[in-house]
């Protein structure tokens, strides 16, 4: 399946706001980690977030074996923080539809890095052995390391760190494909 044919597939699933982007070019370090590690409630209570994920140079090697990727753009506006989450749950079953689309037309390596920490449980066990949602969990871009406001920025989407939710979310899914 060629992009013109992937690009078709997106919109018949509508997705319509999304911008390719060459992997290899994304910027993967450190420094997004520790942001994890302090910034972070979900650092060490959920299963698809750190530390119960690779390294940063593993997961740099991971993203840079892809060909291609396209990033995904949702604005959202909530009236308070945690409400996301419900609004997330609902658009991340369905990128998780598209990534199992996008395999069963041949790109197997294809993979999804969510839009937000995995709320699919109630309770997360926070152990990704024990994880009760193995197919569906993805870590997000930034806990793999994605500096994620470079990468949008690089293939012009709109990313600033709000001073109040108030303000619309620029949130970012990525689907990496080969």
């Amino acid at each position: 399946m060629n992009r013109n044919e992937l690009e078709h597939l997106f919109n018949k699933r509508g997705f319509d706001d999304f911008r390719w982007i060459d992997p290899r070019t994304i910027v993967v370090a450190q420094w997004v980690r520790m942001k994890c590690l302090f910034g972070c409630g979900d650092y060490g209570r959920n299963a698809a977030c750190p530390p119960n994920l690779p390294s940063i140079p593993e997961c740099e090697s991971f993203i840079h074996e892809y060909g291609q990727a396209a990033i995904f753009h949702f604005p959202v506006k909530v009236d308070k923080p945690e409400d996301r989450h419900a609004l997330m749950r609902g658009i991340e079953r369905k990128l998780l539809d598209l990534e199992r689309e996008v395999f069963f037309a041949g790109h197997r390596k294809a993979f999804l890095l969510a839009l937000d920490s995995c709320s699919f449980c109630e309770a997360c066990p926070g152990r990704r052995a024990a994880c009760k949602e193995p197919r569906a969990a993805r870590p997000t871009s930034d806990a793999l390391g994605i500096d994620v406001f470079a990468a949008v920025r690089s293939v012009g989407y709109p990313i600033e760190v709000l001073s109040d939710y108030s303000q619309t979310m620029n949130r970012y899914a990525f689907l990496l494909i080969d």
